[in-house]
């Protein structure tokens, strides 16, 4: 009676999907896909925390601001490493998402249901951290659904049969790494490296090869325009500008692909451990699988050139990229709205952690 009553209220409501990522959040709509994809930044004043804008001083309006704001304002990430760092700030993150969603939509009587993606592996306190983020937000109902199985479902592996499906996600603060077969996770990895990592692996190289200091955001940049998992046709150059640490004075240098690659080999070999030890946890009738189907890659991460060519020498199994891999854990939480009654037993809800 009580799932028929949540499934009326569920028509008269909008159900959302969220990729709650550390370093962007996206959002999926039931029946609509990926409506909103904005940086998870929220701008506050210091000390306070109170957020700028009357609340909406998050997404691409707080992304401008990081390592530009005065004094007494603060731009902040309120997820590290996957999980909620700061339980108001991620309240306020998740609430502005809701409320852009319900005003683009319309808004209706009923609260929606939300369904988030959560890493597999973190605590009960983690993830109740996260119901009451989305409860305080505005949320009626929350599901959890790890991380894996939602990118599974997103790219559209065939997780319910009896065979094996390898799904490598890396995102900003972990790479998720897990082997899936008839409907659950058979063994998994989480890791706390992954984009966030690459790119203050970056952060170091310039300050230790060059007395340069730059930002995060000018790390990221060299990652995507010059970064690479494995050598290059044709090797790369990029100008950087940053500040001199000897001279305090502002300073620009040429790097090239092959010394950010070397900087990026501590990460990278750290995302290769998990993929290894993954693999050896697997039951040896669905080992036997991976040789044929190999293993897919989603997540930011997964964009860096030549990462797959290199997972693959190493562990000598198939490797794809999914054509789409920023949108695979988003699409995956709209598709589990629409398929409840299918993907129940992979999920999580906050009557479950009572």
């Amino acid at each position: 009676m009580a799932n028929f009553l949540d499934d009326i209220m569920g028509m008269l409501s909008t159900d959302i999907g969220i990729d709650l990522g550390t370093c962007n959040t996206l959002v999926c709509v039931k029946g609509e896909g990926i409506i909103l994809s904005e940086p998870s930044v929220v701008a506050v004043h210091k000390g306070t925390n109170k957020v700028l804008l009357n609340g909406q001083a998050v997404g691409n309006v707080a992304k401008e601001m990081l390592g530009k704001t005065p004094g007494g304002i603060s731009a902040v990430r309120p997820l590290k490493n996957g999980v909620i760092s700061d339980f108001d700030l991620a309240e306020a993150l998740i609430r502005y998402f809701i409320q852009k969603v319900r005003t683009y939509k319309g808004w209706k009587l009923i609260k929606p249901r939300v369904a988030i993606s959560i890493p597999s592996g973190i605590s009960t306190v983690e993830k109740r951290a996260v119901i009451n983020s989305a409860e305080r937000a505005g949320a009626r109902r929350i599901f959890l659904v790890v991380e894996p199985i939602a990118a599974a479902i997103g790219v559209g592996l065939p997780i319910q049969e009896p065979i094996a499906n390898m799904i490598v996600d890396i995102g900003g603060g972990t790479t998720e790494v897990a082997v899936i077969s008839l409907g659950g996770i058979v063994t998994f990895k989480s890791i706390r490296v992954a984009g966030d990592e690459m790119d203050d692996a970056i952060v170091q190289h310039m300050k230790s090869t060059y007395n340069l200091l730059i930002g995060e955001q000018m790390a990221e940049r060299i990652k995507v325009t010059i970064g690479s998992g494995a050598p290059l046709e044709k090797e790369l150059t990029m100008e950087v500008g940053g500040r001199d640490m000897v001279a305090a004075r502002p300073r620009k240098v040429i790097v090239n692909s092959e010394e950010i690659r070397e900087a990026l080999k501590k990460p990278i070999d750290a995302i290769l451990g998990a993929i290894r030890e993954t693999l050896e946890k697997t039951p040896p009738e669905l080992s036997a699988d991976l040789i044929n189907y190999g293993l897919t890659m989603v997540g930011g991460g997964s964009l860096l050139r030549g990462i797959d060519k290199n997972i693959s020498k190493e562990i000598q199994i198939p490797v794809r990229v999914d054509e789409d891999p920023l949108t695979a854990v988003a699409k995956g939480t709209g598709i589990v709205l629409e398929n409840l009654d299918l993907v129940q037993e992979s999920l999580e809800s906050g009557e479950d952690l009572m």
